[in-house]
C-alpha cells in the first residue's frame, strides 16, 4: 500500500469517526427530549381526568404529542444504531450519559423541574467528561468489514464472553433473583447490562453489515451469519428490555439509572473491545484518558439522579467563615446547626 492510499484511508476513517460522533450526540439529544416530549403529553391526558398509564390506561395514544416523543425516540434510536456503524462502540455508548444531560436541562424549561445547584454542577460534568473520552477515545477500529466479522465471532475469546454471559445470567436467574430480586437493585441490573452488552455487539455487527451492502461491498442480505446477528439482536433486546422494566418498576429511577449506566458501559466496553478489537491501536495515554473522562461522566450521571429532588441552592452552602471566626463558634456546632436549617428548609417546601 503506498503513501496514497494510506492517507486515504486516514481520511475515510476520521471522516467515519466524526460521522459516528455526531450521529451518537444526535442520538442523545432526540432520545433525552423524547422523554420531556412524552412527559408533556402525559401530563396533559392527566390534566383531561383520562386513567393514566400506570394505572392501566391508553389515552396517550389518541394524544398527538405522544406520538411526537415516540418519534423522536425511534430517530435517536436510529441515529444510536447508525452510530455503531461508523463510530467504536467504546465512543458510542459513554456518550448516551448526554441524554440525561438533555433530559435534565429540558424539563427544567417545560417541565418547571428546577435544576438545583448540585445538578447544574453535574451538567457541568457531563459535558467536560464528554469531551475528555471524544479525545481520547478508540478513532479507529481492527475490524471493518463484514467478512473480517466472521472470523472474529468465533474468536475464542469472544465465545467464551458469550458463554459467560450467558452462565452469569443463569446463575442470577436462578440463584440470586428469587432470594434479592425485590431488595438489591444490582441483581436485575446484572443481567440487564451483560445481556445489553450482547446487544450492542451484535446490532453493530448488523449495522456494519448494513452499511457494507449500500455502499456497494459485498450483499450481506445473502449471508445466513446476517440474520442470525439480527435474530439474537432482537432477542438479546427483548430480554434486556424486559428485566430494565422489573427494576424499573421495583426500585427509584434515581438509583437504577446511573448504577445500569456504569454496568453498562463497562460491559460493553469490555464486549466490544473483545469483538471489534478497539483498544489495540491506541496507547496508554489515551487508556488513561479514557478512564478519566468515564469517571467524571460516572460521577456526572449519578448527581444528576441522585440529588435531582434534593432542595438546594448555592446560598444553602454557606460556610459561615466569618461568622464562626468572630463569635468563636465551634465549627462542629455550626454544621449541625446548618445542616439543621438545611433540613428544616427541605420540610418546610
Amino acid at each position: 500500500m503506498n503513501s496514497d492510499d494510506v492517507e486515504n484511508d486516514s481520511r475515510y476513517n476520521h471522516l467515519h469517526f466524526l460521522l459516528g460522533l455526531g450521529l451518537a450526540i444526535s442520538s442523545s439529544i432526540f432520545i433525552g427530549s423524547s422523554f420531556i416530549i412524552k412527559k408533556l403529553a402525559l401530563k396533559k391526558i392527566n390534566a383531561l381526568g383520562n386513567v393514566r398509564a400506570s394505572a392501566g390506561g391508553y389515552g396517550y395514544l389518541k394524544q398527538w404529542m405522544w406520538w411526537l416523543g415516540l418519534t423522536t425516540m425511534g430517530i435517536g434510536e436510529t441515529a444510536n444504531l447508525l452510530a455503531y456503524a461508523f463510530a467504536p462502540a467504546a465512543l458510542v455508548t459513554p456518550l448516551g450519559a448526554l441524554s440525561v444531560l438533555v433530559a435534565a436541562v429540558l424539563s427544567s424549561k417545560f417541565l418547571h423541574e428546577k435544576l438545583n445547584f448540585i445538578g447544574k454542577i453535574g451538567c457541568f460534568l457531563c459535558i467536560i467528561g464528554s469531551i475528555i473520552f471524544v479525545i481520547h477515545s478508540p478513532k479507529t477500529e481492527e475490524v471493518q468489514e463484514f467478512s473480517d466479522l466472521n472470523d472474529k465471532l468465533f474468536d475464542f475469546l469472544f465465545i467464551s464472553y458469550v458463554l459467560t454471559i450467558f452462565i452469569m445470567t443463569l446463575i442470577v436467574k436462578i440463584v440470586f433473583v428469587p432470594r434479592f430480586g425485590n431488595s438489591n437493585v444490582v441483581v436485575y441490573l446484572l443481567i440487564c447490562s451483560g445481556v445489553g452488552s450482547l446487544t450492542v455487539v451484535f446490532c453493530k455487527a448488523v449495522a456494519l453489515g448494513v452499511k457494507e451492502t449500500i455502499e456497494g461491498g459485498s450483499n450481506n442480505f445473502n449471508n445466513y451469519i446476517f440474520w442470525l446477528l439480527v435474530l439474537l439482536s432482537v432477542s438479546c433486546i427483548m430480554v434486556q428490555m424486559n428485566y430494565l422494566n422489573k427494576s424499573l418498576d421495583i426500585f427509584n429511577t434515581s438509583i437504577v439509572t446511573p448504577i445500569y449506566y456504569v454496568i453498562f458501559t463497562v460491559l460493553v466496553i469490555i464486549s466490544s473491545g473483545i469483538l471489534f478489537k478497539e483498544w489495540d491501536r491506541i496507547d496508554v495515554r489515551d487508556i488513561l484518558g479514557c478512564v478519566c473522562g468515564f469517571l467524571i461522566l460516572m460521577v456526572a450521571v449519578f448527581t444528576l439522579n441522585a440529588f435531582k429532588d434534593a432542595h438546594l441552592t448555592f446560598k444553602d452552602l454557606n460556610l459561615n467563615a466569618r461568622r464562626r471566626t468572630s463569635a468563636n463558634v465551634d465549627p462542629s456546632n455550626n454544621f449541625v446547626i446548618t445542616f439543621q436549617r438545611t433540613r428544616s428548609h427541605e420540610s418546610t417546601n
